[in-house]
């Protein structure tokens, strides 16, 4: 009887502990159940699985924490292979999910935190025959992949030489009439045999023993795999030619043959073919390894007064860096003086350098133009921009996709399978054919012939390639999913504030009631606004400033999302807020609400002050569209996507904007539930949703979405919340994502019908299916040349995903002010 130890959370209290004990006492195949309130634990006793178990506590209101943990996995070789370790990893108790990725060589495991150590999932995977190590204690993946081609490649050349006279010796003269005759009289055809004997020896010891060390292991257990494949069909080859060679009585007269070559040229060109895959899937890893390249080693760090050079690792928050001009950012930070201009088109795509003057925020990895920067760290290590894009890219190519399940179930029985029509075709050939010797050319053709890693390698090549170039576009898939499920959009609804306009509203327009000055207005309105991070709050704070008004302390402030704010200033309530919100507060407009309805019709947002339950002001105000908006737009239409905005803006505000934007579809004056009910009133009209928003009151709407796009200039709440997130803040980024989606699906199904097309053609071809027509068999070294050539064929195709070009140009191809201050004394 195994037992599970794990952590829970949501206890709080005795009661909690029982209740949850009654839970997981209730499972079925639960012998026992205790929950430790001091350690937020719980211990199973029984045979349930992980995930009944965390299902039925996070049903109770006390889920299971969960954690995730990467595997670097060595001896994947196939298809096959990767349904093995994972069908490995769910073995161990605690896992809830594993996928394993056969282009990148890694392991993605979900586990009950605490439950199942990273060394104990290793351990699991090694005894099944793939060695594995947590992910953090390997080597660099460049350096680890450099390291395994170069190896790779001597095992190559050695094969190659070797395998060489091996195939002059016994097919010369295919090439050179007469080369057999020859052999004959000079060293005769014993010797030559006994050389081939050597030689290929040599060739399946040496190079070729690879498959024998990883085949032959995996067929006692059960589970063969294709280096089984490769070593059946050499091994039968090689050891029927011993046989030929060192016992000839057992032959008839006439019958006796040797297929030396088979067996080496094959090992050589399957060597050729891992060492042409290796490389290639290198490539398609490229951008993982060009995005951890933009890391510098050290900074200059300025310390009490003294300037020297640290690590990386040695920076902390708050730590001053002295960045020189051309050198890479170390860290995120903030720009405390100097002025520069800055290439961010490595984080974000776009080309066009980003002016840093004081107040800027800096990106780690990010190169300085011409002018030095003082600026204080804000993010170092893990917390930094680019590691945190590093691990989306990391987790999105790693992710298994809907179409991958089709694959997997084929691959769950492809080997053995194949191993059933090798024997099948033996049988059948020693039967009815003419020449038992036929019998062993076809059976091994059939053997090798067979390809599942093409199969193995059709999606997850493609992901990988389609991800990393999504990365070098300014687009982060943060859920790999989100690649098939972009695809499928039929309708893209997007926010207001911050995905179609600017995000920085300024205040347009100020009415104020009789009696009341535009300076006491403003100065209540900046009073109960000043503790806001909402950009509206931002723009009323900015208007008292440049007005240099004198801002009071307000007190019990309390701020109603997506409705407005309210507060005591000098004795007297002030509310701020949208109509509605005064609706609900019982103040009449009057008159101001004719006014607050003409700065609607001129796209501005209007707003209300009340003080002492009286209104005392309407303001308006604008938020300026996005240059590329209207282009992006007008793109997305062009694809035959239906386009909507949802806004909690008011509703001639939206309508206003949308029409200069040609949006047709508008829901306006919406809540945060209410964003997530026009998602669903959209799905249900149109079809799948991409939603596209910025703000924590788009959460819910990312989340109900098919597809949930962020703006990377928004809040982090809603880049967690996202499938998507768009780096440079640019609609067109969405534009770029549709591509790419599209790109790649159409790439994974081009592999995936030619991985299934050549194995369902070619191994009857190689059964011999064609011999009353050719008159002759498959060679089992075409064989071999056709099955290396169909997994470099699959990656090479993969490859040509990095051509994809951006959708759409920027439409604001200028330099970009990126500094609040800046843009502060420009507009005062």
């Amino acid at each position: 009887m195994s037992e599970l130890t794990f952590s829970l959370s949501g206890l709080s209290c005795a009661s909690c502990v029982a209740r949850a004990e009654a839970v997981l006492r209730e499972v079925e195949g639960v012998a026992e159940a205790r929950v430790n309130l001091a350690r937020e634990s719980a211990t199973v006793s029984g045979g349930a699985s992980a995930k009944v178990l965390a299902e039925a506590l996070d049903g109770a209101g006390y889920p299971a924490r969960r954690t995730r943990v990467a595997l670097r996995v060595e001896g994947l070789s196939c298809a096959s292979c990767v349904g093995r370790a994972e069908a490995a990893l769910r073995g161990v108790p605690g896992v809830l999910s594993a996928s394993v990725n056969l282009a990148n060589e890694t392991a993605q495991v979900e586990v009950l935190d605490g439950a199942a150590a990273p060394e104990r999932l290793a351990a699991a995977l090694t005894e099944a025959g793939y060695p594995a190590r947590p992910a953090d204690s390997a080597a660099p993946p460049a350096e680890a992949r450099a390291g395994e081609i170069a190896a790779l490649r001597r095992r190559t050349l050695l094969a190659v030489l070797l395998a060489l006279p091996v195939f002059v010796l016994e097919m010369g003269s295919h090439v050179v009439p007469g080369m057999h005759p020859l052999i004959a009289r000079t060293i005769g055809v014993e010797t030559s045999w006994l050389i081939q004997f050597v030689l290929t020896t040599l060739v399946l010891a040496g190079p070729g023993r690879v498959f024998f060390a990883k085949g032959v292991p995996a067929l006692l257990r059960g589970a063969p795999d294709m280096n089984a494949l490769v070593a059946l069909g050499t091994g039968a080859a090689w050891g029927y030619s011993t046989v030929a060679l060192f016992l000839p009585a057992l032959f008839p007269e006439g019958t006796r043959a040797v297929y030396f070559e088979a067996a080496a040229v094959i090992s050589t060109l399957i060597l050729i073919g891992r060492l042409l895959e290796a490389r290639a899937k290198g490539r398609a890893g490229a951008a993982i390894e060009r995005l951890m390249g933009l890391r510098p080693t050290t900074a200059r760090v300025e310390r009490d007064g003294v300037v020297a050079d640290l690590p990386l690792a040695e920076i902390v928050v708050d730590d001053i860096l002295l960045v020189r001009p051309g050198e890479r950012l170390a860290v995120d930070g903030e720009v405390l003086s100097g002025a520069s201009y800055v290439d961010e088109s490595m984080i974000t795509g776009e080309p066009v350098p980003v002016e840093k003057v004081p107040g800027a925020a800096v990106v780690g990895g990010t190169v300085n133009g011409t002018g030095a920067l003082r600026v204080r760290a804000t993010a170092v290590g893990e917390a930094t921009m680019l590691a945190q894009i590093i691990r989306m890219v990391e987790a999105a190519q790693g992710a298994k996709l809907p179409i991958q399940a089709l694959v997997d179930r084929i691959t769950a029985f492809f080997v053995p399978l194949v191993i059933g029509v090798a024997v099948l075709t033996v049988l059948i050939w020693l039967l009815f054919g003419p020449d038992p010797t036929l019998a062993l050319v076809a059976g091994v053709s059939v053997l090798i012939i067979a390809c599942p890693c093409a199969m193995g390698l059709a999606t997850p090549t493609s992901i990988m390639v389609g991800t990393g170039r999504a990365a070098e576009l300014g687009v982060l898939f943060g859920k790999g999913e989100a690649l098939q499920t972009l695809q499928n959009t039929r309708v893209v609804a997007l926010d207001k504030t911050g995905t179609l306009t600017l995000g920085r509203p300024d205040l347009t327009s100020l009415v104020p009631a009789v009696g009341w000055s535009e300076a006491e207005v403003l100065t209540l309105v900046a009073a109960v606004e000043a503790a806001s991070e909402h950009p509206v709050a931002r723009a009323l704070m900015r208007a008292a400033e440049a007005r240099d008004l004198t801002v009071p302390e307000a007190t019990g402030v309390q701020a109603v999302p997506g409705m407005g704010v309210t507060g005591q200033v000098a004795g007297r309530t002030v509310a701020v807020g949208a109509g509605r919100y005064m609706a609900t507060l019982g103040i009449d407009l009057g008159a101001l609400a004719d006014a607050a309805d003409t700065m609607a019709g001129d796209g501005e947002t209007p707003l209300f002050a009340a003080v002492d339950g009286a209104v005392v002001a309407a303001l308006g105000v604008s938020d300026p569209i996005k240059p590329g908006s209207a282009a992006s737009v007008a793109a997305l239409r062009d694809l035959g996507l239906s386009v909507a905005m949802v806004t909690g803006d008011a509703e001639a505000t939206a309508r206003a904007i949308a029409g200069r934007l040609g949006i047709e579809h508008v829901v306006a004056e919406v809540l945060p539930d209410g964003k997530r009910e026009a998602v669903r009133a959209l799905r249900a009209a149109h079809g799948p949703v991409a939603f596209v928003g910025d703000g924590i009151n788009d959460a819910p709407a990312l989340a109900e979405a098919e597809t949930g796009v962020a703006i990377g200039t928004g809040t982090d709440i809603a880049m967690e919340a996202a499938d998507v997130v768009l780096i440079s803040g640019d609609l067109s980024g969405l534009l770029n994502a549709l591509e790419l989606s599209r790109a790649t699906m159409r790439n994974i199904r081009q592999n995936l019908f030619w991985a299934f097309a050549y194995n369902a053609a070619l191994i009857p071809v190689a059964a011999g299916l064609l011999h009353p027509l050719w008159g002759t068999l498959l060679s089992p070294m075409l064989a071999a040349g056709a099955m290396a050539l169909s997994s470099v064929f699959v990656v090479t195709n993969a490859l040509r995903l990095r051509r994809v070009t951006p959708a759409l140009p920027r439409a604001d191809a200028q330099v970009r002010v990126a500094s609040p201050r800046a843009r502060q004394e420009a507009h005062p």
